[in-house]
């Protein structure tokens, strides 16, 4: 049984810190921003989202440029698909000193850092930003990452998933290692603090040895909050276990509603209040002052931007295969289907969203790489609003990832349009009610670990 979950929507805003929003033909728009070099261009965006009272943005990742195609960064580099990827740490710091309610998500990888840095980097990020840290679990996804790390090969899905559970018990364990009112402070007596709440971890498992304690004391969230994407049967196991919101990709409402039960029963089976944690599908919204004006950015954003080989290249680099020997026109066999790794729960779900005919690899390339890829919510600002109501109140979230189809435009046509209806609706908030991540997602603080085997040895 699903459990109930809260009257308003939570508003996730996705983003990259690159070239392109998540839409890869972002860049060619004719009004898009080009300085996506400068602080100023996120700091920018971020302040509208604020405005707008979203929860939280968060960045997309990728350790790599798309260079399985091929054998080569060169087409990304020539069509402008993700090849710039800057450092998130450093932009969500900037971002931080120009915000003061919204969230702050970064995508790190469980493959590739060690679980030490992972800690240390979002205890920083939540202290420095007042506790709105969050955390975008991956565990990467193509070989390209793997050869910018020293190995030759990534590793197997799921020793990724094995390894990436012992990863977030390191980190957890580290971010509780300094328990509440360890910083004593005391000048007279020279005490800073009391040794006997900052305690080495000793972790000593399959994958990690790491002794502890963390650098970083305890943070105003206790631990930052947790998104995970899992979209394979294990990887929404490893979100039902550890995720605070769980980032979803389902074409379809009917797709998303199946994918909401079935998540919330994982929830529940690994022992989790299922209220508390959140099913957001990512969406596209095109805002205009009338119908007409946003059907008419619509087609621009679906028929002109995407330049073929840049849907390639990305299909290449999500899929770990390289389609260099292939024409966008050729058929998607069974033969096809069975020599790549990975892809046929993408095919699958394509397939549920456009139907059982021929399937050519232009189709599901353009399903990675441009509108095609999520729902779009189209129209003038109660039109979308409307669409979202339907999605939100028939159970298939609870709330949404909105990914913008163009810098800037986009997120302030939303904000613009979009947010006054949703309010007039009561489905968003008026105001920040708290000053931490956790408590604007009304989420508990969690209970430090070390604390909780003392009250219990005590007891």
């Amino acid at each position: 049984m699903t459990t109930a979950r809260t009257d308003q929507m939570t508003l996730v805003a996705f983003l990259q810190a690159s070239n392109v929003s998540v839409y890869s033909g972002s860049w060619r728009y004719p009004s898009a921003a080009t300085d996506y070099l400068d602080v100023r261009y996120y700091q920018r965006i971020a302040q509208v989202l604020e405005d707008g009272l979203f929860d939280l943005l968060f960045f997309d990742d990728r350790l790599a440029m798309p260079s399985i195609y091929g054998g080569s960064p060169d087409e990304a580099v020539r069509y402008g698909a993700r090849p710039i990827k800057l450092d998130l740490s450093t932009v969500l710091g900037a971002v931080a000193a120009v915000t003061e309610h919204i969230g702050l998500g970064a995508t790190y990888s469980t493959t590739y850092y060690p679980p030490f840095h992972v800690a240390r980097t979002f205890a920083t990020l939540d202290h420095l930003s007042g506790g709105r840290a969050a955390w975008n679990i991956v565990t990467s996804v193509n070989d390209a990452e793997a050869q910018n790390f020293g190995l030759d090969r990534h590793i197997d899905h799921d020793k990724r998933y094995d390894r990436a559970e012992e990863f977030v018990e390191v980190v957890s364990k580290l971010w509780d290692s300094w328990e509440e009112g360890a910083i004593v402070g005391d000048r007279d007596s020279g005490v800073f603090a009391d040794p006997d709440l900052v305690h080495e971890i000793d972790h000593r498992g399959e994958y990690f040895t790491v002794r502890g304690p963390l650098t970083v004391p305890r943070t105003p969230q206790g631990r930052p909050v947790i998104i995970q994407a899992g979209q394979s049967g294990r990887g929404q196991q490893f979100a039902a276990r550890w995720a605070d919101l769980i980032f979803t990709s389902d074409p379809s409402l009917q797709l998303s509603q199946e994918h909401y039960q079935r998540q919330k029963e994982l929830v529940t089976e690994a022992r989790r209040d299922a209220q508390s944690v959140r099913v957001l599908p990512m969406v596209y919204t095109i805002a205009g002052e009338t119908e007409t004006i946003a059907r008419e950015k619509e087609a621009v954003f679906l028929d002109e931007l995407v330049h073929p080989m840049a849907s390639l290249t990305l299909l290449s680099e999500v899929t770990n295969h390289d389609f260099a020997g292939h024409s966008l026109d050729d058929e998607v066999t069974d033969e096809l289907i069975d020599s790549i790794s990975g892809i046929r729960g993408l095919v699958q779900g394509i397939r549920r969203h456009v139907g059982d005919g021929k399937l050519t690899l232009r189709t599901l390339a353009n399903h990675r790489a441009t509108l095609l890829q999520g729902p779009r919510f189209v129209g003038t600002g109660a039109q979308i609003a409307e669409q979202m109501r339907e999605w939100f109140a028939s159970r298939a979230c609870d709330g949404f990832v909105i990914a913008a189809t163009h810098f800037p435009g986009a997120f302030e046509d939303f904000v613009r349009l979009v947010v006054p209806e949703l309010r007039a609706l009561g489905l968003v908030r008026t105001e920040y009610p708290g000053t931490t991540l956790r408590e604007n997602l009304s989420l508990d603080r969690p209970e430090n670990q070390f604390a909780a085997e003392r009250r219990s040895i005590d007891s």
